[in-house]
């Protein structure tokens, strides 16, 4: 199965994307850091809902996400 990693509703149109703290192969857990959003200057950061291997990103380092949007996707078993 797959895991979306999503953009939490933060209570504004958009944040940037300022660092991913792991890279695509590597493993995860839940409740690790995957990235940090900016959010004029404080940050936030999103954790793993879920244990298994980060496939993807799909936002980088300076894109502007918004509330809901994917930014990457955790392979939580053998599809």
């Amino acid at each position: 199965m797959r895991e979306p990693i999503i953009v939490p509703d933060l209570g504004v149109a958009d944040v940037v994307l300022s660092v991913w703290y792991v890279k695509p192969g590597e493993e995860v857990f839940r409740g690790d850091r995957l990235v940090e959003l900016l959010l004029g200057s404080a940050t936030f950061d999103v954790t793993a809902t879920a244990a298994g291997i980060l496939t993807e990103h799909d936002a980088v380092p300076g894109d502007r996400v918004r509330s809901g949007q994917v930014v990457g996707c955790i392979k939580t078993s053998v599809d």
